[in-house]
């Protein structure tokens, strides 16, 4: 039986996979209506535990010789002349007994790349791609054009300010593998264990950034994914006598933090950009307990289907965008953004040659991979305290919103750091770009909160401008 199933999670992962621009495709909702149904009869990961099984052992450190001369890209299809900057890409082992193997992406900065910081970004899902999304569609250097064969310059890449390192994870997701099916059943402890090792044996490769500033970056659930990761990496550097790796900051974006504020901020942001009447919110808050001791009724269930029913096929991600159809592109965005990306980037992504420049495995690439989530293992309620740690050690704390996303919206981010009982330094203030609102800022102690206005749950594809200008402040350690 267990050969059986282990059989059907390989084939499956070439059928369960999807991506964001699906119409009504919500990978985190997939994901979290499982976990809720499983703390219905089990008791949830306290932070104990997860910090318990976040203990050190020895990290596999594999032979890196040659290998980063093997990974430079010498150009990808369709690539666009003058490019500046080197690419590398390829495959770091984090366990070779399993054959477990996490696909990267590298794009370096065109100026000061020796000395600028290295930005390791992760996409949530969980189980969507950082390579494909973040890289692809967000903060890389290109952008595939409708075309599907070739590409342009993302003169807002955050590789401008910054060597930004893409990391596939866990293994299942984008070019990311295992020769061990059941490694495809994983979770939040195994992915920053993962992670982390990755991390060491890619410095290892890179030795050029051992001692670089490093921060890491992410949105949705990578909400969980990083700042795990940024505990693991502070907890193991004050015991290890490998490398040591010079965190300094974290920024999460549009994050799922929280659970219990993860859905009142998403059901009241509803309400308030009219999404939603004002009998489905009254029900909603009158039925439903969303926190973790909190048991989630029929009449709680009924009024969110009518929320979902009543929201209809707004994109969630970016509420006012229009969706992707034939007709795209006579309705253009209000951020300008390609309803369509997805799908120019998955035919790219999926083009032999392309692959090859890559120096991935030929696989079927997807944007996101379902059955990630589907047999996702650990999944902690809340990651509220592990921030409450990194507020207390001496890196910096950012979290940003996009002020149109419905999926983890501003409200959930502002009830989130309300729990944080943290005092305010700065006030709220409208910060500017290019003389216009940029959104706002508040300066918490040993904590950061941005909005980015008129930017959905993906900052950098709405507004690429003001997500770089967030960025590059982010970087710097000064309010923007």
């Amino acid at each position: 039986m267990k050969i059986i199933f282990h059989l059907f999670v390989h084939f499956s992962l070439l059928m369960f996979v999807s991506c964001y621009g699906d119409n009504g495709y919500d990978p985190l909702e997939n994901v979290l209506k499982i976990q809720r149904s499983r703390r219905k009869t089990q008791n949830h990961a306290s932070k104990e535990d997860v910090t318990a099984e976040y203990s050190y052992s020895p990290v596999y450190v594999g032979p890196q010789d040659g290998l980063k001369d093997a990974d430079k890209i010498t150009e990808l299809p369709g690539q666009p002349a003058g490019v500046e900057f080197d690419q590398y890409s390829g495959y770091v082992t984090v366990d070779p007994n399993h054959g477990r193997a996490l696909f990267y992406y590298l794009a370096q900065s065109p100026v000061n790349s020796s000395t600028n910081p290295l930005v390791l970004w992760l996409n949530g899902g969980p189980g969507c791609s950082s390579f494909g999304n973040g890289a692809m569609m967000e903060l890389g250097p290109f952008r595939v054009n409708a075309d599907n064969t070739t590409l342009s310059q993302n003169k807002y890449a955050w590789n401008k300010v910054a060597n930004v390192l893409f990391l596939e994870s866990p293994a299942g997701v984008g070019f990311s593998y295992s020769n061990t099916s059941s490694d495809y059943q994983t979770g939040d402890i195994q992915t920053a264990k993962d992670s982390y090792t990755f991390l060491v044996n890619w410095l290892e490769r890179f030795p050029d950034y051992k001692t670089r500033d490093f921060y890491l970056a992410g949105e949705s659930y990578a909400g969980h994914y990083v700042p795990q990761l940024a505990q693991l990496i502070l907890q193991n550097n004050k015991i290890t006598n490998q490398t040591v790796i010079n965190l300094k900051g974290i920024a999460i974006g549009n994050a799922y933090i929280d659970d219990e504020t993860a859905n009142t901020g998403m059901f009241d942001y509803f309400w308030s950009h009219a999404l939603i009447s004002d009998e489905i919110h009254e029900g909603i808050v009158s039925n439903c307990n969303f926190t973790e001791v909190g048991t989630i009724t029929a009449a709680c269930d009924d009024y969110q289907s009518q929320a979902t029913t009543a929201r209809s096929n707004i994109y969630i991600y970016d509420i006012y965008a229009p969706l992707c159809s034939p007709s795209s592109n006579s309705t253009p965005s209000i951020s300008e953004f390609d309803p369509c990306t997805q799908n120019y980037i998955y035919t790219y992504l999926n083009t032999p040659a392309v692959q090859q420049s890559l120096h991935a495995k030929p696989v079927q690439w997807e944007s996101c991979n379902t059955l990630i989530g589907l047999y996702w293992k650990d999944m902690p309620f809340t990651v509220l305290p592990v921030i409450q740690d990194l507020m207390a050690s001496d890196i910096r704390v950012w979290i940003y919103s996009g002020d149109t996303d419905g999926r983890v919206p501003v409200t959930s981010s502002r009830y989130s750091i309300n729990k944080l009982q943290t005092s305010v330094k700065t006030p709220w203030y409208p910060w500017m770009y290019e003389g216009e609102v940029g959104g706002c800022v508040v300066g918490y102690q040993n904590l950061t909160f941005v909005t980015i206005r008129g930017a959905g749950h993906f900052v950098p594809s709405y507004q690429p401008a003001r997500g770089l200008a967030f960025f590059s402040s982010f970087l710097e350690g000064k309010l923007p």
